[in-house]
């Protein structure tokens, strides 16, 4: 969930709505999948809801409370877009759980029973129960509301419990606030092994899985039709009158139409049994040539010259191909691929795994992966006939190791982790856990690690005015027990510090997403660092305006990299940077409220921005590209590069230290930076990669200011080489950005329009309204589009 977000839709008009609206109406008419259409349908109907409740009033788009009667902390539902369908994500009918409770309390099934319920002795007793096994799963955290307050009950908080009833009651009939219970283990705090899918999510994945169609028509062939193939080029050869002769040169006896009879026959059985395979059947193929003329001779017809022609050329062309059936050469050809077609499928050895997942508990990951991995045992074969000793095939090692149950580092360091997208959708699980044990008693850290989790997955609306999503101290149920909360800032300045390395260390040359921006704002906030955290801003949605972080974020990157290769090569000035940041807050101070915006550091991007317009151009890029997305675009990247975008304030307030070095770190951009620039190379629309090449050069020139200037001329001199591994349109395209980096790092700089040399040494920046000259093609030809 999204709940630092400051940038909004620049209009919340219905067209979005009614043009997703359509799409989704197409797809479920028209698709051929039954799923798709389904999902589809129900998509129509969240967006139709969407249309209904803006031209009935009942919808605000673009406030934190759209929806009429409901207050901020009720979890919204809410499509793509930021859109809220008018539908609480805690309403809807009664869960089958919920159901299945009003019969064992003895209730009507209504919500609004159940919750009446829970206020009695018997219904709170229930619910102590639940904290204390911890068996119940909160999937939207308004579930996890009741718990709340059957722990402040418990704890002698009456009065905090009752004005959390106050609270809720209004809406009892509507949300579900009783916590899920649970069959599988006990929920717990956590500890500080992540996993990226459950037992139950792979055994799912694998159960999907279908037999591959050519592996098993492949498998027959080899089995089946080239032995027979083989019986049926023998029965031929009979005719041939010894070697080197051309069949029926001897005419065939009545023995010999005997056996040819019978081979025909078995064929018939052959073909019913196995239909994997079709190419016997072909007339054209040599053992559909050779069963046909069989089939005549046995008939009694007399071979035509057409058929006699194709007969004897099929079989001049198996035996020399493979040899006469017999032979050595042929002997060892068969072997080999009968041992190849006896090997088991991998369906076969996904169902084996599935027998070892099966044992395992479903709701978690797996601690040790090696008994799920081995090789099948002598048990499993007699078990189910797929032979001991088989390896499970890499592509079901894969889904299995997804549900790896480890330390992050180690998931990133195996490759589970392969993206620092992936990473983001794993570290809610480590900042619930830390989050939570800023909380002394056991059974609420288990809650409140749960109720984080189920806030995570809460979707960011669409807001306008500078609205901020809400935050999840803002739920009733944990704001009442704000007070049972300790310090907690160390252990999240520890988790903060070790997160930030690894997100930078794993993935260098790729910006923080999100996502994973929004859980370290969470643990900066909680360590009480002044570590402000600043997102990735939409081009197409941007406002013109900044929140006040941006310019602090720009301040702490002053501190850090004032006088250093950043600053001069991105020509900042980070000593006015300071006054500005200095005399906004004074005005605050002086105003007594928290400003919403910082117009400076606005009017500084816009500035820097359109100064950078006037560097020469590249090949002229489509019309959607030149347009106002575009010159937001490159606002708000000059937004990041005065921020270094999370990198100085990781480094300079949190205290990362990445190993082995930021001067390896440079490296390993580079070869991001190499990569993506490959990328660009006959790419009709080349400029999303030109711009995350240019986010992957910002972090290398960001690191190697960190480098002593020997170490900064070490790095330089061994790019030419990572060039060299790469296309040879790769170093003519970085020759004008490496000429650049190379002259500031010598002491020089670049003019006002961001070359030098004349435009031989280049600033590389990504955002252009007026075509890239990254895009240029060495060749001569120019890419085209946006």
């Amino acid at each position: 969930m999204d709940d630092d977000a400051e940038q909004q839709h620049l209009t919340a008009a219905p067209g979005y709505a009614l043009g997703q609206l359509a799409k989704a109406f197409t797809t479920a008419l028209t698709h051929e999948d039954a799923d798709t259409r389904r999902r589809a349908e129900g998509r129509a109907q969240r967006w139709r809801a969407v249309l209904t409740g803006i031209a009935g009033g009942r919808l605000t788009i673009g406030s934190r409370t759209p929806v009429a009667g409901l207050p901020a902390w009720v979890t919204p539902e809410v499509v793509r877009g930021g859109f809220a369908t008018g539908a609480p994500s805690a309403g809807g009918p009664l869960q089958p759980y919920e159901i299945r409770l009003a019969e064992q309390f003895g209730v009507p099934a209504d919500r609004r029973a159940l919750f009446a319920h829970c206020l009695t002795d018997t219904g709170l007793t229930w619910l102590w129960g639940q904290l204390n096994s911890g068996r119940y799963e909160v999937t939207v955290p308004e579930e996890g509301a009741l718990l709340t307050m059957a722990w402040l009950v418990r704890h002698g908080e009456a009065a905090a419990a009752l004005d959390l009833v106050t609270e809720l009651e209004p809406f009892a009939g509507q949300l579900r606030f009783l916590p899920r219970p649970s069959s599988g283990r006990p929920a717990s705090e956590g500890t500080d092994a992540l996993h990226r899918r459950t037992v139950d999510d792979t055994v799912d994945r694998l159960v999907r899985r279908r037999p591959n169609a050519a592996v098993e028509a492949q498998r027959e062939a080899l089995a089946v039709w080239q032995p027979f193939g083989d019986e049926l080029l023998a029965h031929w050869l009979e005719t041939a009158g010894g070697e080197g002769g051309r069949v029926l040169e001897l005419a065939p006896d009545e023995a010999w139409s005997a056996r040819g009879s019978a081979l025909l026959s078995r064929y018939r059985l052959l073909a019913e049994e196995h239909t994997r395979c079709g190419k016997h059947r072909g007339p054209k193929g040599n053992l559909g040539i050779l069963r046909g003329a069989l089939e005549e001779a046995v008939a009694g017809r007399e071979l035509d010259a057409r058929l006699l022609g194709l007969l004897r050329h099929a079989v001049a062309s198996m035996v020399r191909r493979r040899g006469l059936p017999g032979s050595p050469a042929h002997t060892e050809l068969r072997r080999a691929q009968r041992v190849q077609a006896a090997l088991p499928s991998h369906h076969a050895l996904a169902q084996v795994t599935l027998r070892r997942l099966a044992v395992l508990p479903q709701e978690s990951g797996i601690a040790d992966l090696t008994p799920v991995l081995a090789p099948v045992s002598a048990p499993e074969e007699r078990e189910t006939g797929v032979p001991a000793g088989a390896q499970l095939p890499s592509a079901i090692r894969r889904v299995v190791e997804g549900a790896l149950s480890a330390p992050v580092d180690v998931l990133v360091e195996r490759g589970v982790v392969p993206s620092a997208e992936v990473l983001a959708q794993l570290v809610p699980q480590l900042v619930a856990v830390t989050s939570a044990r800023a909380y002394d008693d056991e059974a609420l850290r288990t809650l409140m690690a749960a109720n984080y989790r189920a806030f995570r997955n809460r979707r960011s609306l669409l807001l306008l005015n500078l609205e901020r999503q809400v935050r999840i101290e803002e739920l009733p149920w944990v704001r009442a027990v704000a007070g049972q909360r300790g310090d907690g800032a160390a252990e999240a300045a520890l988790a903060l510090r070790q997160l930030g390395e690894l997100a930078v260390q794993g993935f260098p040359g790729t910006i923080l997403p999100n996502p994973l921006v929004r859980e370290l704002g969470v643990l900066a906030r909680q360590s009480g660092l002044g570590a402000p955290l600043v997102e990735e801003l939409a081009a197409d949605i941007f406002m013109n305006a900044f929140g006040p972080k941006f310019l602090v974020a720009a301040g702490i990157a002053g501190e850090l990299l004032g006088g250093s290769l950043y600053e001069r090569y991105y020509g900042i000035d980070y000593g006015a940077i300071g006054e500005l940041a200095l005399a906004e807050a004074s005005q605050a101070t002086r105003r007594s409220d928290r400003a919403r915006t910082s117009p400076g550091f606005a009017r500084l991007c816009a500035e820097r921005a359109g100064a950078a317009s006037s560097a020469p151009a590249g090949p002229k890029s489509g019309s959607s590209h030149g347009s106002w997305v575009a010159e937001n675009g490159k606002v708000i990247e000059q937004s990041q590069i005065l921020t270094t975008h999370n990198l100085a304030t990781l480094v300079h307030r949190v205290g990362i230290a990445p190993e082995p070095g930021w001067a390896d770190l440079a490296r390993r951009c580079f070869v991001t930076v190499c990569r993506l620039t490959g990328r660009v190379h006959r790419n009709p629309r080349p400029y999303a990669t030109i711009k995350d090449a240019a986010y992957a050069w910002r972090q290398l020139v960001f690191q190697l200011s960190l480098c002593p200037p020997a170490e900064q001329r070490r790095v330089l001199a061994g790019l030419d080489e990572e060039t060299g591994r790469h296309p040879f349109h790769v170093a003519a395209r970085l020759a004008p950005a490496l000429a650049g980096l190379r002259l500031v790092v010598d002491g020089g700089g670049f003019g006002p329009d961001g070359t030098a040399d004349g435009g031989r040494a280049r600033r590389l920046l990504g955002w252009t309204t007026d075509g890239h000259w990254l895009a240029s093609d060495p060749t001569g030809r120019s890419a085209k589009g946006s």
